[in-house]
């Protein structure tokens, strides 16, 4: 802690700019990754750069999941790619709603 709180004393806090995730937000309300951007921060402080990229890792893992979704696009492509080879073998026939036909109505 240091001796003469500069932040404090001249009401900016710049730990809030240096992170994604902990500017204030609309309505007061956390951001989506928020929780993820904390964990991350928490686990490497006090740490060292060196030593964080090691040890936190998993951490800065999520919060970059969370953030860019890479993982769950990837899994919603291989998805769409087993559909589309069921459809092509003849095992699967999407619904006439998925074709973009209308429903009948009763």
């Amino acid at each position: 802690m240091p001796f003469w709180d500069l932040q404090k004393q001249l009401g900016i806090d710049v730990d809030t700019w240096l992170l994604r995730q902990s500017m204030p937000q609309p309505n007061r309300r956390a951001s989506l990754c928020h929780a993820f951007e904390r964990e991350w921060v928490e686990c490497g402080h006090g740490l060292g750069q060196t030593r964080a990229r090691r040890e936190c890792q998993p951490e800065y893992e999520d919060f970059m999941e969370c953030m860019q979704r890479t993982k769950m696009a990837k899994r919603l492509q291989t998805i769409l790619e087993q559909r589309d080879k069921m459809i092509k073998e003849g095992k699967y026939t999407p619904p006439d709603y998925h074709k973009g036909k209308d429903d009948s109505r009763p």
